[in-house]
């Protein structure tokens, strides 16, 4: 059970969320903050200018609203805004979504009635996931139309998922005895004005690319114990004089999956305590770089990553819509706490540094694949005849193609501000826009290192090193060969790459690196 309310939601909380089974509960406390503050709001906004309670929205604040109609106007702005296009969201990006809005409504500043809280957390309970769409809004009165898409389902209207399929709310509701949330007060701008649809998004990316990097650790240990690389460049003696969190943990997640490999060489015993006669040595010296510096590539990715983090939990936590009203202080605040920039700029690092890990494994596969480089492995190794099948080159293809929407995908949205609504909002963040296209740079990113994961079991078979492998690698190998058999014969590979796709994302999620 994951309470909400009084306490701060964590990067783990979500995860337990969305693919642990788990449930939520609202705090006592905070509920009854949550009643006070909209109770407090209703008295004080008698006879006072207050920003999308008795007045227009945007350019049009100008505007008073009458008593009258102050209900109808937070049912306007709802479905107004109920205008975005493209793909929904998967069930967990809306339930992300749907977590970070009642986090954020249950910090007792927005001025909802309690209702609203209470209907999110029963949807969540009940696994139906509002109908929210990709494009939409421009991040800095915040991801409105994304947001507008939950409220109209919260307000009985559209389509929500359940079990994978878009339903009629109205059919859903009816079925699961559910009341539909009435308009009190402000409950439209309460309910869009914020960041929780870039910051569930978020929420999803760094659990994923947590995933990922751990995946990014394991390949790379394997592929340098299968080309029999000295350990000094994972060592804890190397990497400690370098004064960086990421690069000692990373050597440390190496050092673990190769601890008792008995591929991996120790410099001393072939260069150190031998004499040399050779004019030119048979050893490598030195690895190239995509195998000797892991851990100063990978390191820098591990750091963002806590930053990252860091930026998402406090904005997850923190009230993020406009205006905030402080009943204990007796006052209303107008600012602009929905505007995204620390969650666009966070999404940009993030994609930044997964696109370099992406270029790491593809190059660890090129080396892998090229018999030139390693002078190990046959052309692409290729295990049937050469000349005649072609082993993995199709698949490094596609890992080529991939890293290279990846590195164009890289370009920070953080920059992309366009001003619009009337000059209003003159300078904006994009930040559900750089989260979305974070999660593509993520989900492009397993499937070039599920061909690196290809490439390393097929080495395998080839060397025939198993009885020298690490109990670690071992363990992948014969997981692997468990659900794919090797590349022989030339036939189409697509499903067998989707299989061990979703292989390497749960691989990555038994593996933190902490």
């Amino acid at each position: 059970m994951i309470t909400v309310g009084n306490r701060k939601l964590s990067v783990d909380d979500f995860e337990k969320l969305l693919y642990q089974g788990g449930k939520v509960e609202l705090d006592k406390t905070a509920r009854d903050r949550v009643k006070v503050n909209y109770e407090f709001l209703q008295n004080y906004a008698q006879n006072k200018v207050i920003y999308g309670i008795n007045t227009g929205f945007g350019p049009m604040a100008q505007y008073k609203i009458s008593e009258e109609d102050q209900r109808q106007l937070q049912f306007n702005l709802i479905r107004s805004h109920s205008a975005g296009s493209g793909q929904p969201f998967t069930e967990e990006l809306s339930r992300a979504t749907m977590l970070a809005r009642l986090n954020s409504l249950m910090q007792g500043v927005s001025g909802v009635h309690v209702d609203a809280a209470d209907l999110i957390s029963e949807l969540l309970n009940k696994k139906i996931s509002a109908c929210i769409f990709e494009r939409g809004g421009v991040g800095a009165s915040g991801d409105l139309v994304q947001l507008a898409h939950l409220a109209l389902n919260l307000i009985g209207e559209g389509e929500v998922l359940v079990d994978g399929k878009l339903q009629s709310v109205k059919e859903v509701y009816t079925a699961h005895n559910i009341k539909p949330l009435d308009i009190y007060l402000r409950e439209g701008l309460g309910l869009m004005n914020g960041t929780s649809a870039m910051t569930g998004v978020g929420m999803v990316n760094i659990i994923q690319a947590k995933r990922l990097l751990s995946c990014a650790t394991i390949l790379s240990a394997i592929t340098n114990e299968l080309m029999k690389s000295f350990d000094d460049h994972f060592s804890e003696e190397l990497n400690h004089v370098k004064l960086h969190v990421g690069q000692s943990k990373i050597a440390a997640g190496i050092r673990h999956v190769l601890s008792d490999s008995k591929l991996v060489r120790k410099r001393p015993e072939h260069l150190y305590h031998r004499k040399i006669v050779e004019a030119v040595f048979t050893d490598k010296v030195q690895e190239y770089y995509s195998l000797r510096c892991v851990p100063q590539i990978l390191g820098p990715v591990y750091d963002t990553l806590a930053e990252v983090q860091r930026v998402l939990e406090d904005e997850v936590n923190s009230a993020n819509d406009n205006p905030v009203i402080d009943h204990e202080r007796e006052m209303v605040y107008h600012g602009g706490n929905f505007h995204g920039d620390y969650v666009s700029l966070a999404m940009d690092k993030l994609k930044i540094v997964i696109t370099k890990l992406t270029m790491l494994s593809e190059r660890q596969l090129n080396y892998l694949l090229n018999d030139k480089l390693n002078q190990k492995l046959p052309p692409f190794i290729n295990l049937g005849t050469l000349g005649l099948n072609f082993g993995l080159q199709g698949m490094q293809f596609m890992a080529t193609s991939t890293t290279a929407e990846n590195q164009t995908l890289s370009f920070p949205m953080y920059l992309h501000s366009i001003s619009n609504n009337n000059d209003n909002q003159d300078i904006v963040s994009m930040g559900c826009n750089a989260a979305l296209m974070t999660k593509r740079v993520i989900d492009n990113s397993f499937d070039v290192l599920t061909i690196q994961l290809f490439a390393v079991v097929q080495a395998i078979d080839y060397l025939k090193c198993q009885a020298r492998l690490s109990t670690f690698t071992t363990k992948v190998y014969e997981e692997f060969r468990a659900l794919v058999g090797p590349v022989l014969e030339d036939k189409p590979r697509y499903n067998d790459i989707q299989i061990i796709r979703k292989y390497l994302v749960n691989l990555g999620a038994s593996f933190p690196i902490n």
